[in-house]
């Protein structure tokens, strides 16, 4: 069974050349820039007849342009075909794709991808699936040598609402963390303790594993840009007020980043934000020099 992998980023590129330690995958990238010993077709026009497409893209309008755009890189996709998009787009995104995918006979699962670069790297990623449960059956085992973790999860769409669950509690996280972790050093606390605290006690999350060290020596560039995780909290503040849903930990989430974004900090991971803070207590949360 031949796939093709399209998006050979920050994620796509860990995962597709895991998933070519099980499959044949020959891989496309918009950029002709990318070093990998992966098979790269330059030009679109030379995928044909390929069974099953794993994309991995910014956002859902690069997705339904790569698909259906200039590149027309569904052109390249057998009848009967299966497009897994592990794109973190929206719900509404994916059934467009979806129905669109359809009229030309092939098959459409969302599938986005939580874990960040280093879980891609080692393949332990979690993978949350809408679609037809058959074929997540079908492609389960090659699945899972991008994903230790796969999923399905309901119709085509809730793997985008799973993800945006999951993604939101993450981005609330780290809006909180930006906020009080200067606080403890106005207050004269130590930063590397504090950090040791929280990350062995009740305060944990992924959020302050993964990014207080970080921030701690003054990294901001080992995450998604800031401008990209916004998109998230947009899309879960537009299904809480379509639904009537009370979001107010949400609402002050999104003006967090609002106040990073407005700072400059949108190509910086979203652990700058700890710097909008930093500067209005007059303080700074990084390791110490003794």
């Amino acid at each position: 069974m031949s796939w093709v992998f399209v998006g050979l980023g920050q994620m796509g590129l860990p995962m597709a050349q895991r998933l070519s330690s099980v499959v044949d995958v020959v891989a496309y990238d918009a950029r002709n820039d990318v070093t990998t010993d992966l098979n790269v077709v330059k030009d679109p026009r030379a995928l044909k007849d390929h069974e099953v497409m794993v994309t991995c893209l910014p956002n859902g309008k690069v997705v339904e342009d790569a698909l259906f755009g200039e590149k027309n890189l569904v052109a390249g996709l057998a009848e009967g075909a299966v497009v897994f998009d592990t794109s973190t787009t929206s719900h509404t995104a994916a059934c467009n794709i979806s129905e669109r995918l359809a009229q030309r006979g092939i098959h459409f699962l969302d599938a986005p991808v939580s874990g960040m670069q280093k879980r891609a790297e080692d393949g332990t990623l979690t993978m949350m699936i809408g679609g037809d449960p058959a074929l997540v059956a079908a492609h389960k085992d090659s699945l899972s040598a991008m994903a230790s973790k796969v999923l399905h999860v309901g119709p085509v769409g809730t793997g985008q609402l799973a993800k945006l669950i999951n993604q939101l509690l993450f981005d609330i996280n780290m809006a909180a963390l930006a906020e009080i972790m200067p606080v403890s050093t106005r207050l004269g606390l130590k930063p590397e303790q504090i950090t040791d605290i929280v990350n062995t006690g009740t305060g944990r999350s992924y959020a302050s594993e993964f990014f207080l060290p970080n921030i701690l020596e003054g990294i901001f560039d080992q995450g998604y840009p800031m401008q990209a995780a916004y998109k998230d909290l947009v899309s879960g503040s537009e299904i809480m007020a379509n639904n009537s849903f009370p979001a107010p930990v949400l609402a002050a989430a999104t003006a967090t980043y609002q106040h990073a974004l407005a700072e400059g900090y949108g190509e910086s991971d979203k652990g700058a934000m700890i710097r909008v803070f930093e500067r209005l207590l007059k303080t700074s949360f990084r390791k110490s020099d003794g």
